[in-house]
């Protein structure tokens, strides 16, 4: 069904956007005519379908190519096996099969209707016979939206162009049957607010609150990777509210709704929450290329950057749990940073995060008050070296949280503190200009510990490393000879050294 543009819209009708959507998609046009004849000359109905559609007509450039087809599965393979691309079907099981043409990956499913059963945490796949019963399935109605190929009619049977105009997330059925269908489309809602600053329609968003907690049936993974998306965003603050205003985040990362702790005349301290979602924006705001007064241009973390972002909202999870009131009306979260980094590894891990994520958000949460004992610059070389060698590759990524972690709205305390980073990073790099800091080792291997102390590998070898790691950032770079003579210093000292 084709469906005007009302006239109420800025264009006042559909042709000019269209035209404009078209020419966006200018590039894919040939591939896409040419599926499409080959679909309708077997007999089949085709059409572009969902983000790609939604992005032509905001300009945006849409990642991968999504098609809807009556085709079997079987169907659309044989086809794309004749047509003479490469396929794939670990979709098959959902009705779709992948192809590439170059560097442009189509993805092609038969229409379909997903729902799950109660308390299942797999969608059942049952396949729909039109157009318009695969587009009310889908999760919102600007992702309703489809163009039939080869003819490029314009189909919108639920007035998703109307709702981009407004920027409104509307489900095409009834949210309540829609959300109960795929609950992760409740995700997906504040996924899109963070991307694209749409909000969410009332009734949509009251059906999330009402039904935050079947999110629990979707499995982690998919939540998970939902999660990356929407921290990845443009804006992630509109979409994490979201997630804590609807009860979504009680269910999926609880430990950021916990942050919301009470504030009041007796008890000052900082709205953690809101503070947290203002460290992650700074944070945001801090990646790509960057200068220090006094260095100029400094190594920058490329954004997106996720393991920064993380870390960045889940640097004080250890508050609450970590909270006490002192006498005066003072509050104190002492070690919280030690607290946090168990919770973050504990809530990632759950959420099937990479070990690598894992251990890299952990440990930025670690250390991201390590710079405070800096003070006004008294740490000496020793305590440098150590502060870089414990974030070892983090440390440009801890240089941006550090920062990050100031909120206050005292100016003049905050540009002390950037003054102050500003000389903590002045000092690294004139350390490491002077030492390979970034590459500080002990100046004898394990062979040559081994050979000096004649022990085999061992745990005994590895605290004799470490002891001369430790020599090697309090006194620097003393040579072999010197610490040769402290290695056996140090063994002189130890109870190994009498079986030797």
């Amino acid at each position: 069904m084709s469906t005007p543009y009302r006239p109420e819209l800025v264009e006042g009708s559909i042709t000019p956007l269209l035209e404009r959507a078209l020419a966006h998609l200018a590039p894919d046009l040939p591939l896409l005519t040419e599926i499409g004849e080959m679909f309708t000359a077997a007999g089949h109905e085709i059409a572009l379908v969902g983000g790609p559609v939604r992005d032509a007509f905001l300009g945006r450039t849409s990642p991968d190519i999504d098609l809807t087809t009556s085709a079997s599965p079987d169907q659309t393979e044989a086809l794309l096996k004749k047509w003479g691309g490469p396929t794939w079907d670990m979709g098959r099981a959902f009705g779709t099969i992948g192809t590439r043409r170059g560097a442009t990956v189509v993805e092609i499913t038969t229409y379909r209707a997903d729902a799950y059963e109660p308390g299942s945490r797999k969608p059942v796949v049952a396949f729909g016979d039109s157009l318009d019963e695969d587009l009310v399935r889908r999760d919102f109605a600007v992702n309703a939206m489809a163009l039939r190929l080869p003819s490029l009619e314009f189909v919108d049977p639920y007035d998703g162009l109307d709702d981009l105009a407004g920027r409104r997330l509307r489900t095409p059925s009834a949210p309540e049957i829609s959300f109960s269908d795929d609950p992760l489309r409740m995700m997906r809602a504040a996924r899109f607010a963070a991307q694209l600053g749409f909000h969410v329609e009332p009734s949509a968003e009251a059906a999330m609150t009402d039904m935050a907690d079947r999110i629990s049936i979707v499995s982690a993974e998919r939540v998970r990777d939902e999660l990356v998306k929407l921290l990845l965003a443009p804006n992630p603050r509109e979409g994490l509210a979201l997630l804590v205003d609807t009860g979504l985040a009680d269910h999926i990362l609880p430990e950021l709704p916990a942050l919301r702790l009470e504030v009041d005349e007796h008890h000052r301290h900082k709205d953690v929450y809101e503070h947290s979602l203002t460290v992650l924006e700074q944070a945001i705001a801090l990646e790509g290329p960057r200068s220090v007064a006094g260095l100029g241009p400094v190594d920058p973390v490329q954004g997106p950057d996720l393991v920064l972002r993380l870390a960045a909202l889940l640097h004080d999870i250890g508050k609450p749990a970590t909270r006490r009131f002192e006498p005066g009306g003072g509050v104190s979260f002492h070690h919280h940073e030690m607290v946090g980094a168990k919770m973050t590894r504990h809530r990632l891990r759950a959420l099937r995060f990479d070990k690598d994520t894992v251990k890299q958000v952990s440990r930025l949460v670690e250390l991201h008050l390590r710079f405070h004992g800096y003070g006004g610059g008294e740490w000496t070389d020793s305590a440098v070296r150590r502060y870089v060698t414990d974030a070892g590759p983090l440390l440009s990524r801890l240089h941006l949280l550090t920062r990050s972690d100031t909120t206050t709205r005292n100016r003049r305390k905050a540009e002390r503190l950037s003054r102050t980073y500003d000389d903590l990073e002045a000092r690294i790099v004139k350390l490491q200009d002077a030492e390979e800091l970034a590459a500080v080792r002990p100046e004898l291997d394990g062979n040559q510990i081994a050979q000096t102390l004649g022990i085999e590998p061992g745990p005994v070898l590895g605290r004799a490393y470490k002891h001369l790691l430790g020599v090697r950032l309090d006194q620097g770079p003393i040579g072999e000879d010197a610490a040769r003579a402290e290695l056996l210093r140090w063994w002189a000292d130890q109870p190994e050294s009498a079986e030797a």
